[in-house]
């Protein structure tokens, strides 16, 4: 399952995070590619220990975990904190999938990694290339999203970013154990529940009717959520 969550951000807090990356440390993202996506990645990424990678990324988390789309979606029992990055020319991240167990920051924690995310932080007119190209069942997908939006897809599959032939593109990336490990299910419960808010969004449904789509819901959560 591949979801688009456009306007993740407004162009204020979008302003705030590009002018605060601006200033931030940036070094070698190959520090944080283990095995071989080492020698697959080529960019550019904030400190994860710095103070300003710290605030930011807990002002992401804190979005992420009121977002109705996204927690219908994920279903998050653990999100690790985002990281950021960039790609100047010439600069890509090869095919690699993500690792499965990740360490949570500042904790011998563990979360396994069910779905994965990239928020773009730069317009897409102000680069070329770039694409994050998702390898799924029925082919590969570009995804090069409007500054802001977001994409969030199974961390299981074959991605990579595409050669930066001009320009800059940052972005934040961040990955999330769910509470329904089972990807089908997930997708089930997210069309399900998308169904619900339309419909009460809509006003068209008798009280009553609505009521059981929404136990029905609940009990399929009951039935495949795993603490």
């Amino acid at each position: 399952m591949l979801v688009v969550i456009e306007d993740f951000l407004s162009s204020n807090e979008l302003t705030q995070l590009r002018t605060r990356l601006d200033t931030a440390a940036w070094s070698d993202g190959g520090l944080t590619a283990g095995g071989l996506a080492n020698l697959k990645k080529n960019n550019r990424q904030v400190d994860d220990q710095s103070d300003e990678a710290t605030e930011m990324a807990n002002f992401l988390l804190a979005k992420l975990g009121n977002h109705p789309t996204f927690v219908s979606a994920a279903v998050p029992h653990r999100i690790h904190p985002p990281r950021f990055n960039s790609y100047t020319q010439g600069q890509t991240y090869g095919v690699h999938v993500d690792a499965p167990i990740m360490t949570m920051p500042h904790s011998n924690e563990v979360m396994r990694s069910d779905m994965s995310a990239t928020i773009f932080l730069t317009d897409p007119a102000d680069y070329d290339g770039g694409e994050l190209v998702i390898e799924g069942e029925f082919g590969s997908q570009a995804i090069k999203l409007d500054a802001g939006s977001m994409v969030l897809y199974p961390s299981s599959s074959l991605h990579q970013v595409a050669p930066i032939t001009r320009g800059k593109r940052v972005s934040a990336i961040l990955w999330v154990q769910s509470m329904v490990p089972d990807m089908n299910a997930r997708a089930l419960l997210f069309d399900l529940d998308q169904s619900i808010q339309s419909l009460t969004n809509a006003g068209k449904v008798d009280t009553d009717e609505l009521m059981r789509l929404t136990a029905i819901y609940h009990n399929l959560v009951r039935r495949w959520v795993q603490l």
